[in-house]
């Protein structure tokens, strides 16, 4: 269902205005499903990194992946409580968050964008959390090949964690 003029690409510094216009559109705080913002410094870093995978239709930002170690996440007290429930395998990278426009949800952007990731950084596990109420993001994870590893609570919301290449609750 993706459309021809879909670019999955490593983001530019030109991307990072259009990646926190997109991000400021999904934040929890308005009713979206970004629990976390960063700051244009935090996304310049990243994408000076190569951490910043962007979905573009015709030169526009519908959609960005962010991977990172632990540590450049390590500030963020999700981030923390997600870490003491599953530290993921020795080389493991946060996966997330991932965030595409409404109006392109449910066109396999966010699959295209962990794909791109995935060749990347083949033999790294990839972990996530995702609140438990957020059953799109749930699926389309699972349909990614990723595992539910761990759930836990912070500031009394439920989280989910999961992983690509991890292992699951039935094996813990």
């Amino acid at each position: 269902m993706r459309h021809k003029e879909d670019e999955i690409a490593l983001a530019g510094l030109d991307d990072v205005s259009g990646i926190l216009v997109l991000q400021e559109r999904n934040l929890s705080s308005i009713g979206g499903s970004l629990s976390v913002p960063f700051s244009r410094s935090w996304f310049e870093t990243a994408v000076a990194n190569a951490q910043v995978i962007v979905a573009r239709r015709n030169e526009r930002v519908v959609g960005y992946l962010v991977s990172c170690d632990f540590a450049a996440q390590a500030h963020v007290p999700l981030v923390q409580a997600m870490l003491k429930v599953y530290p993921g395998t020795l080389g493991a990278y946060n996966y997330g968050p991932v965030c595409v426009s409404e109006s392109e949800r449910g066109r396999g952007l966010a699959g295209a964008m962990f794909a791109a990731l995935r060749a990347r950084l083949p033999e790294r596990e990839a972990v996530a959390f995702i609140r438990a109420d957020n059953t799109p993001s749930l699926r389309a994870h699972g349909r990614m090949g990723m595992q539910q590893v761990a759930e836990f609570i912070h500031d009394s919301v439920e989280f989910v964690v999961v992983a690509f290449g991890g292992r699951s609750l039935h094996e813990t």
